[in-house]
């Protein structure tokens, strides 16, 4: 399938190499309040206003991990940046783990979140490297909620609005704020429905590419109903390397209100070239 990018034809599936290798080189190396819950409330209803609640405190830092295991292999990528959930907008560096042969650590990867589309500078065999490369991620089989090695935080906290089976845990603090701690699993065609215009497809294709399965999650919400921590439990199929894939990605956020400055790339900075293929290290 051919996409035009600023009047040139770009294969969309070259284009997704780009974030594609992330996971793939990276691996190669409703229910009511249970007893407990002080404040009474109905626990689906506040994990599943999570999203809105934090449009409403308008942005915050982020930061990302994604823990993969593959056939005894287990790496970790971590991100951190900001987010401006009015926009839909945010700015994440991203550092993949080393390579198991040693070599040097893999520059970090700047990543641009936008409603719709994923930039990134620093990945890309081929590329300039003043050029973003843009993917749209509903062309994405998992909307970009595992491939990009960081899941958007606002599309994690979408995600929530599928929530299923949801039940208190208990207190946790996190980052030195008190929280509730909820779980449940996440129906994605639901999420998709419910889902903001921004992260509607993404959402559609991650509903389709997983195949249906929920999604297990853990959340922690402070006394407001703001969103400190989200853990989802994904699992996929790697096909070039014909192994199972178990992905934990975390979001945590934090210094909500905040200001989040965030950049999109120019038309002219968007690379519109071929992305080079590149080799899965063993």
């Amino acid at each position: 399938m051919v996409v035009q990018q600023h009047g040139r034809p770009v294969s969309r599936a070259a284009a997704a190499v780009a974030v594609a290798g992330i996971m793939a080189g990276a691996a190669g190396c409703g229910g009511g309040a249970e007893a407990g819950d002080r404040n009474g409330d109905d626990p689906t209803r506040l994990v599943r206003q999570a999203a809105d609640r934090l449009v409403r405190e308008g942005s915050s830092q982020a930061r990302t991990s994604m823990e993969m295991a593959s056939g005894g292999t287990r790496v970790t990528i971590r991100g951190e940046g900001v987010y401006d959930y009015r926009k839909g907008v945010g700015e994440l560096r991203v550092q993949l783990p080393p390579d198991p042969a040693g070599a040097d650590e893999h520059r970090p990867i700047t990543e641009l979140l936008a409603p719709g589309a994923l930039f990134m500078k620093n990945r890309g065999a081929g590329v300039p490297a003043d050029k973003w490369v843009r993917v749209e991620t509903a062309s994405l089989t998992d909307g970009n909620l595992v491939t990009g090695g960081a899941t958007d935080p606002l599309a994690a906290a979408e995600l929530l609005r599928g929530a299923r089976a949801v039940t208190y845990v208990g207190t946790s603090e996190v980052g030195g704020v008190a929280t509730r701690h909820y779980k449940g699993t996440i129906a994605l065609g639901a999420a998709a429905q419910a889902a903001s215009a921004g992260n509607k497809g993404a959402l559609a294709a991650a509903a389709k590419g997983f195949g249906g399965a929920p999604v297990p999650f853990d959340v922690y919400l402070d006394d407001e109903g703001l969103l400190r921590k989200v853990r989802h439990r994904f699992s996929f199929a790697n096909a070039q390397q014909k192994k199972d894939v178990a992905v934990a990605s975390t979001t945590l956020l934090s210094g909500f209100g905040k200001q989040a400055s965030v950049r999109l790339p120019r038309k002219k900075d968007i690379f519109a070239g071929k992305v080079a293929e590149q080799q899965v290290r063993k």
